[in-house]
């Protein structure tokens, strides 16, 4: 009868286990290079791929976005156009810290042919005007009502034909000839600038628009660094600032006395 060789089953024992561990790092290395999945404002639609083309995007309304995380919805990355939606998430222990994004301004667009003769601000509170906005909850919609009220045009709301989900559908729905007129963000009337003529908003009735970008709880959080990272750096703050974003200006150094 032939004794098993004790050697050679240790051997093969380690051997195992070094596979083991083998295909244990590999796996882990393939979740970690698995692209973010990114949850972001609808007005970022045009620059966030360029940021990062491997990503995997939603686009929305930050409050819909908001409420699909709440709801336990999928995302590494939350970019919100206003910072409520944020610091509601990081109060409530569902984000990391948020950070600073960009800022953006409004401006009221219409038709190309503008046939209803809009040419100020101050037209939308003639009779007949078809407005368009984005509802109240949505980021673009409490600052559009922010922008009415400076000007001491809340009346104008009579005119609003259709209350929309997001910037984009403003957009179109004006791009398209359905509306006489409606507030959008100047970098998505940028994106449009074929169809549409912008009429300018005066300075002391711009709301601050500030978008807050953090890292959803629960995800993969390495990734979701490294976007944010990159989306709030150098290349991020490049791409955000061609597509017609702003950033406050560079601190001046204190003189040494």
């Amino acid at each position: 009868m032939s004794r098993a060789n004790p050697t050679a089953g240790r051997i093969a024992a380690t051997l195992f286990a070094a596979l083991a561990m083998l295909a244990a790092v590999l796996a882990g290395t393939a979740r970690a290079a698995d692209p973010p999945t990114v949850y972001a404002a609808a007005s970022l639609t045009d620059v966030f791929p360029k940021i990062s083309p491997s990503a995997r995007f939603s686009f929305a309304g930050s409050n819909t976005l908001a409420l699909q995380i709440r709801q336990g919805a999928p995302a590494d990355v939350f970019a919100s156009a206003a910072p409520n939606f944020t610091q509601e998430l990081y109060r409530d222990g569902l984000v990391e810290k948020p950070r600073f994004l960009a800022f953006n301004r409004l401006v009221l667009i219409v038709p190309k042919s503008n046939p209803a003769g809009i040419d100020s601000v101050y037209d939308l509170n003639r009779d007949g005007i078809k407005l368009v906005v984005a509802n109240s909850r949505v980021p673009v919609g409490g600052y559009t009502r922010t922008v009415l009220r400076n000007l001491g045009l809340t009346s104008a709301l009579r005119n609003v034909v259709s209350q929309e989900a997001d910037v984009r559908d403003v957009l179109g729905k004006v791009a398209l000839g359905q509306a006489d007129a409606g507030f959008v963000y100047v970098t998505d009337a940028r994106v449009a600038a074929s169809r549409l003529t912008t009429v300018q908003i005066p300075v002391f009735a711009q709301p601050k628009v500030r978008y807050e970008i953090a890292v959803v709880k629960g995800g993969d959080t390495a990734a979701a660094r490294a976007f944010v990272a990159r989306a709030t750096g150098k290349v991020g703050r490049r791409l955000l600032a061609e597509a017609g974003f702003r950033f406050p200006p560079p601190s001046k150094p204190e003189k040494r006395r």
